[in-house]
């Protein structure tokens, strides 16, 4: 398929990765809750059942046999795309995404693998609560054998989607509700496959380096303009894939700029931003000040938009953090 531009909201750029997969490998089934005959509870999936049939469908609410099920016809040859609606859920299933289908390789002696990719979202919403807006990227980085994505614009909601498919091991796309129905942007749909781990440099600094990933990268960006307003030139890393991680690009970011600052929405303690913060520490790179965390408090998601609006990070937490670093 040749590369070709379309306008597409992140949620379109996901249906055209799924529908490209599903026309172009025949060995792909798509499944999950209310995928099928409804499209997707976000309408990511719409219009799929009808152009692919029975190869799109939907199942009981029931995590465990959704992935049960994925991990059996990958056994069998077959490359399962299945959804999640939420990442809260995929913990009803911890079973068979981290005790089966990551060991496969392994206790196969790599005679076989399970090329399944899990569609799936996180991050909080305003009245979402507490089992509806964790979000768990650092749970499912820490297991060998597990591939995690976390897409942060509608380019790499196509990319590493397609990416994703293509891999012969499980992976985890998590994708962003807050993201889904935003504006239309260029996405180039048809190109090959990206390789696994590679991370996007966002926008090139020199006085700081900023890491994140997933819909904090936002964030990010809008707290660059405003450091810039200050004359303070940040540099931001999407790293995009928590597993494997681009240790490289950050090392030789953080190199140059000598400061290091990790945002993310997930909670501060033992998040990935510690594992970054822990990379860079080992490696011996020069830093002129010790290394900065943002992001949210040990504290269970509140479904008041006051409260909630008071964990979340944002560009003026991010902002203030980084003027503080560059100050010492």
């Amino acid at each position: 398929m040749p590369d070709q531009i379309a306008r597409l909201t992140y949620a379109q750029a996901a249906n055209a990765a799924l529908r490209r997969a599903l026309d172009e490998l025949p060995k792909t089934l798509l499944f999950g809750e209310d995928v099928a005959i409804p499209g997707g509870v976000f309408g990511v999936t719409k219009g799929l059942r009808k152009e692919f049939g029975d190869r799109v469908f939907d199942t009981p609410i029931s995590e465990s046999a959704i992935l049960g099920g994925a991990v059996g016809t990958a056994l069998m040859g077959l490359r399962p795309i299945v959804e999640i609606m939420w990442v809260d859920f995929s913990l009803v299933a911890l079973d068979q995404i981290i005790n089966q289908a990551a060991n496969v390789r392994y206790l196969s002696r790599g005679s076989v693998s399970a090329p399944i990719t899990i569609r799936t979202q996180q991050g909080t919403m305003p009245g979402a609560c507490a089992q509806h807006s964790q979000s768990l990227e650092a749970l499912f980085s820490h297991i060998p054998g597990l591939q995690v994505c976390m897409p942060g614009n509608a380019q790499d909601a196509y990319d590493l989607l397609w990416t994703a498919i293509n891999t012969d091991d499980p992976c985890l796309v998590i994708e962003n509700r807050t993201l889904y129905h935003g504006e239309r942007t260029e996405v180039s749909v048809g190109g090959p496959a990206l390789p696994v781990g590679a991370s996007r440099l966002v926008r090139p600094g020199r006085d700081l380096t900023i890491v994140s990933w997933g819909a904090t990268v936002h964030q990010c960006e809008q707290a660059a303009e405003d450091l810039l307003a200050h004359g303070v030139d940040a540099e931001i890393i999407d790293l995009r894939w928590l597993r494997p991680l681009d240790t490289a690009t950050v090392l030789e970011s953080v190199a140059r700029t000598g400061r290091l600052l990790v945002a993310h929405e997930a909670h501060r303690f033992a998040g990935m931003g510690a594992e970054v913060v822990a990379t860079v520490a080992e490696s011996g790179v020069h830093l002129s000040a010790a290394p900065v965390r943002v992001a949210m408090p040990d504290a269970r998601i509140p479904a008041a938009p006051t409260l909630l609006a008071a964990l979340v990070p944002n560009a003026q937490w991010i902002s203030s953090a980084a003027e503080r670093l560059v100050a010492v």
